[in-house]
Formats: C-alpha cells, sequence, structure tokens
C-alpha cells in the first residue's frame, strides 16, 4: 500500500482498527467455507490447496490473537484494571478457538481424493463452530474494548502497527 494508505492507517483509532481487522478475518472465513463447500461439491481446490488456504487463515487468525494476548491485552490491563476479567474471557475464547482451528487442521489434512458425505459433515461442523465463536468473540470484544482503545494513544502501536492490528493487505511477511 501507498504512504498515504499507511498514514491514514496510523491516525485511524486502534478501536476502529480492530474493528476492519475482524471484518476482514471474517471475509477470510467466508472464502475458506466456500473453498471447502466446493471442494465437497467436487469443482473446488485440491485436498492440499484447501489445506493451504485454511493454514493462511489459521495463521492470519493466530498472529491476531497471539498479538492480542502478547501486546495489547497486558497494556489494556495496565490502563484499566476494571477490564481484568473481560481480558481473561477473550483469552479463555482465543484457546478455545486453536482448538477449533487444530482440530480443523487435522480433518483437512486427512480430506480424501474423492469428497465423501461423513467427512463433509464433520468438517463442515468444525466450520461452524468456528465461526460461531469467532462471531460472538468479535461481538463481545469490541463491545467491551473499543471505545477503551479508542481512547489509547501507544506511539508504538503507532510506529510499528502491532500484530493484532495487521490483515493480510498490510502483513509483515
Amino acid at each position: 500500500m501507498g504512504s498515504d494508505f499507511e498514514a491514514a492507517s496510523r491516525l485511524t483509532a486502534f478501536g476502529n482498527q480492530l474493528v476492519q481487522v475482524h471484518l476482514w478475518l471474517r471475509e477470510r472465513l467466508e472464502d475458506l467455507r466456500d473453498d471447502v463447500d466446493a471442494y465437497f461439491a467436487g469443482e473446488g481446490l485440491l485436498p492440499r490447496d484447501l489445506r493451504v488456504h485454511c493454514l493462511s487463515f489459521c495463521s492470519a487468525l493466530a498472529r491476531h490473537h497471539t498479538g492480542e494476548d502478547g501486546g495489547a491485552f497486558p497494556v489494556i490491563a495496565e490502563e484499566f484494571p476494571e477490564l481484568r476479567k473481560v481480558i481473561g474471557d477473550l483469552k479463555t475464547d482465543h484457546n478455545r478457538i486453536d482448538w477449533i482451528l487444530g482440530s480443523l487442521g487435522k480433518l483437512l489434512d486427512n480430506l480424501p481424493v474423492n469428497p465423501d458425505p461423513a467427512t463433509a459433515t464433520r468438517v463442515r461442523e468444525e466450520l461452524d463452530g468456528l465461526s460461531a465463536i469467532m462471531e460472538t468473540h468479535f461481538i463481545y470484544e469490541e463491545k467491551k474494548l473499543i471505545s477503551v482503545l479508542n481512547s489509547m494513544d501507544v506511539p508504538g502501536w503507532r510506529a510499528d502497527r502491532p500484530d493484532f492490528l495487521l490483515s493480510g493487505d498490510d502483513d509483515r511477511g
């Protein structure tokens, strides 16, 4: 992206940036779901390509949550101690999401060459579970933290956007 975009991004309040990342992650999950549906309809990616797509999504989601757990949450907890329970709840969600991602990854690692209904059901159930917990997690996080993040000015986050505020569009690689 150009420097105008980068400058505008840095001026956007952190909470608003978080919402943008959540929207991007939701879109990536929908893309993955579409690819899974196409695969099981016999019209989509090969199993290895589907796995690569899943790994890309899982990596982005894990980077986001690791960035929150190790970077954003400690700063928020220090400045807003009344939010420590909220942060604990969000970290618990992160663990649940990691577990589902692991389960989904194992299923996609073992996809049959010829799609079958039983595997399709299991994969779709994992995607449904992931989608449900991500959505409730994002809504809760946005409800509890957006105004707090928008009130904060962390110069280090402005100088070098932290992982929890990165999408694939501004990935550092």
